[in-house]
């Protein structure tokens, strides 16, 4: 009967949502504070030359953080109860992180021109290709080569504070090893967070119809 169907479907979707928003709510959060520490080993590398503006920090890092935190709370939502058509293309919420710096003006020619925003661009594909290659799922040589390349990716990033920042942060000094340390592990927390969209479902349990009534 229409009325059952209705009733049931009711039913299922409070559960649902109550799952929903904890997860998203937990993603956001974690997202804002991904970003705002990996601000903070921006920092690091710009030296005094580092500057605070509205949107350069809360519109290209930290609401981008936010999303990308909701989206895979999201993933993981969905993946618990049992996955639906296309959610696996949540893999792609680290783009976040590229797109936005591109929105300012002027950005997309500093890119092509100058290399200018290619870092953020750089730790979202690092984060695509390290979910896809931590998630188990999928070929073992496409896992192997992306996890390969993330990790070069990565390493690079971590031993980046000479190059730009001079020998104050060279890996031989205390400074130099600690920024090390703080970039790679952000590459590879972030990287963990994106493989939830490549992880398996979990069983969906049945649930038992109403009752008739009597």
């Amino acid at each position: 009967m229409p009325e059952k169907e209705s009733a049931q479907a009711t039913r299922d979707a409070r559960p649902a949502l109550h799952r929903t928003a904890p997860l998203v709510a937990i993603g956001l959060v974690c997202g804002i504070a991904w970003a705002a520490g990996f601000r903070s080993y921006m920092v690091e590398l710009a030296g005094p030359a580092s500057t605070f503006e509205w949107w350069g920090t809360f519109g290209a890092i930290l609401l981008p953080g936010a999303a990308v935190g909701g989206l895979l709370g999201w993933a993981e939502t969905l993946r618990r109860a049992g996955g639906r058509r296309g959610w696996r293309w949540l893999a792609l919420a680290p783009l976040a992180f590229a797109i936005a710096p591109l929105l300012m003006p002027g950005a997309v020619a500093a890119l092509l021109t100058q290399g200018l925003g290619g870092g953020a661009v750089a730790v979202a594909l690092m984060a695509i290709g390290g979910g896809y290659a931590l998630s188990r799922r999928g070929p073992l040589w496409a896992r192997l080569a992306c996890g390969l390349v993330s990790a070069a990716f990565a390493v690079a990033l971590a031993l980046s504070g000479p190059g730009i920042a001079g020998p104050t942060l060279a890996i031989t000094e205390p400074r130099g090893a600690w920024v090390a340390v703080l970039g790679a592990s952000f590459i590879v927390v972030l990287a963990l967070a994106s493989s939830i969209p490549h992880r398996p479902v979990e069983k969906r349990e049945p649930t038992p119809p109403l009752a008739e009534p009597v």
